[in-house]
């Protein structure tokens, strides 16, 4: 790689479980970010910088070019909507699933539901898809409180092992979507850096089916 790179991704889960595709691409940061104050990492590759911003900041970063590539889940990127971005690889690291969850199932003759979460834009397009207008709550965090003090009917939330929502005594329902992280791209640099960009894709690709061939 000759051009610069800059690659954005989000510390906890997914930074952890891309660290083994990067290090497959050749790419290995110089600093741990969770004890690092840098918010630009270097690697052992001059021209690859690697930036740590929210998760939820990530497609906005690649979006606006300033970073060439990012690391996110699919639940953040459908709230983005996408826009300026290529979506060229599934990573199938940090997996989870988009649900609906709350004490009981609903009724779809129940009166409009109240529904808390911070995915608003995914919760309005799933429930608009049954036909259903709901009354959206936009929480940043303890979604399983809501339902708990009366706030909301039910939630919208990522869900992993469903340990959190059994020990406040709520469930999941249905399921909206099934979640992994995912490569993307910024579109002004797929084109001026091409070739160097889907290198780098197709290094992590292979990374990919060599993980899930050992898996």
């Amino acid at each position: 790689m000759s051009e610069q790179l800059t690659i954005a991704l989000s510390k906890g889960r997914i930074f952890k479980e891309t660290l083994p595709l990067l290090a497959h691409a050749g790419i290995e940061p110089v600093d741990d970010p969770e004890t690092s104050r840098k918010l630009i990492l270097d690697t052992n590759q001059e021209e690859v910088k690697l930036v740590i911003i929210r998760a939820s900041d990530v497609p906005t970063y690649v979006q606006y070019g300033a970073a060439d590539l990012g690391v996110a889940g699919k639940d953040v990127l459908m709230e983005h909507g996408g826009v300026g971005l290529y979506e060229p690889l599934d990573l199938r690291i940090a997996c989870c699933r988009l649900m609906v969850a709350g004490h009981e199932p609903w009724s779809e003759q129940a009166q409009r539901l109240r529904i808390a979460t911070k995915y608003v834009n995914s919760t309005r397009r799933y429930f608009a898809g049954q036909g259903l207008q709901v009354e959206i709550i936009k929480l940043y965090g303890s979604m399983e409180l809501a339902p708990l003090v009366g706030l909301s009917d039910l939630i919208v939330d990522v869900v992993d092992t469903g340990n959190t929502l059994k020990a406040n005594g709520l469930k999941p329902l249905e399921k909206i979507t099934d979640i992994s992280a995912r490569l993307v791209v910024n579109k002004a640099s797929m084109k001026r850096k091409h070739a160097c960009v889907q290198s780098f894709i197709d290094r992590i690709a292979e990374a990919v089916r060599k993980q899930e061939a050992a898996a």
